[in-house]
């Protein structure tokens, strides 16, 4: 009974620290991410109250059904991209979370297009990704020139723990933000996790100007990472049966304020890997638990998006961005891997960056039409 008790109690532990770790490393980033496009802090905890409801459904049923840990996390990537894309409202985000949830569902069931994105070499992907988090990992810089007295104590915290703990560094960072935050009394109001339905705006330039780089970036930085988690861990991964069920459900969520769900990759190995127990047969637990503990942290949302407010406080985007640094250290690295295709990197990555719009279109999707030409130009054909 005690040996049964420690197989179960390993990988639902795994599950809740997993889902923990993922919700504080990267939740300023997601609630920074829609205050830029546009949403009131109501949006916005309704936002992440449907995004927490929609992973934790997806975790529970797609792992139960399978007996697999599929574990299901938001788009961190693609809330970061909504700060470079200045949509021109929160009803144009709204579409463009529809058009790549859609986006998403077709991928997984066409064949054709799954193979497509697995074409689309790294240097553009990487320097999308790379771009759209290089305003975020610039914040700590920043700050700290403004307030070092608060900002450089962070760094030290988060470099510590980096040492340390690498885990626990992120959500180390952002919740000690959140507490100085509340202790200024720099913090909104604490709101009720109410549904704020938005209507997608008739805008289809905007639209298809953000949804498509929501989409690749989110396939890039978010759905592929996870299915190699899963294929690492020996699990044969259900690529698509995960791209349609996550398509799916973001677009009927989108109009809640939710971006992208998808499979968890960073945390994902802590409830994959061997974290979750010897016995790989019990490890689906983990995915259960992981999507109880966002059920229950829906209940959250109102507090959480109330602390962070109309406008995130500095402090909490100087710690997102140091949360922040190990996955733009990792997109650069994807990018620049091969070395015939780095100017085509280097273009997509400073076009991105630059967070430029023309025609009322991003610099996401500028970066890639950058990017692409810089490919075709510089790649030698044998």
């Amino acid at each position: 009974m005690t040996a049964a008790r420690s197989g179960i109690a390993q990988p639902a532990l795994a599950g809740v620290v997993g889902t923990l770790t993922g919700f504080f490393g990267s939740v300023a980033v997601l609630l920074a991410g829609l205050t830029a496009a546009g949403a009131s802090a109501a949006q916005a905890a309704s936002g992440l109250a449907a995004l927490c409801l929609a992973n934790g459904a997806l975790s529970i049923a797609v792992s139960l059904r399978l007996r697999i840990p599929a574990c299901f996390a938001w788009s961190t990537p693609g809330a970061a991209l909504l700060v470079a894309a200045h949509p021109a409202s929160f009803g144009t985000a709204v579409g463009a979370f529809v058009l790549a949830g859609l986006l998403g569902v077709v991928t997984g069931a066409v064949p054709a297009f799954a193979r497509w994105i697995d074409r689309i070499p790294a240097a553009l992907t990487g320097g999308l990704l790379a771009g759209v988090l290089l305003p975020f990992c610039l914040a700590p810089v920043r700050e700290a020139v403004v307030t070092p007295w608060l900002v450089l104590p962070l760094v030290a915290g988060w470099l510590v723990l980096s040492r340390f703990a690498p885990r626990a560094a992120g959500p180390g960072v952002i919740v000690a933000a959140l507490v100085v935050t509340v202790l200024q009394g720099s913090a909104g109001a604490v709101l009720a996790p109410l549904p704020v339905l938005t209507a997608p705006a008739l805008d289809p330039v905007g639209i298809v100007a953000l949804g498509v780089p929501l989409y690749l970036v989110t396939m890039a930085g978010q759905q592929l990472p996870g299915i190699a988690v899963l294929k690492a861990n020996a699990y044969v991964p259900p690529t698509r049966l995960a791209l349609v069920a996550s398509g799916a459900v973001s677009a009927v969520a989108a109009p809640f304020g939710a971006v992208q769900a998808n499979l968890a990759a960073i945390t994902g190995a802590i409830m994959v890997g061997p974290d979750a127990g010897a016995d790989r047969d019990r490890r689906w637990i983990s995915g259960v638990a992981s999507g109880c503990t966002y059920i229950v942290l829906a209940a959250t949302a109102g507090v959480v998006a109330g602390l962070v407010g109309e406008q995130p406080p500095a402090l909490v985007e100087a710690a997102a961005g140091l949360a922040l640094i190990g996955a733009f250290v990792g997109a650069v690295a994807s990018a620049i891997e091969r070395p015939g295709t780095r100017v085509a990197a280097a273009v997509t990555f400073l076009v991105v960056g630059s967070g430029v719009a023309v025609a009322g279109v991003g610099s996401a999707l500028w970066g890639l039409v950058a990017g692409g030409v810089a490919l075709a130009v510089t790649t030698r054909r044998p």
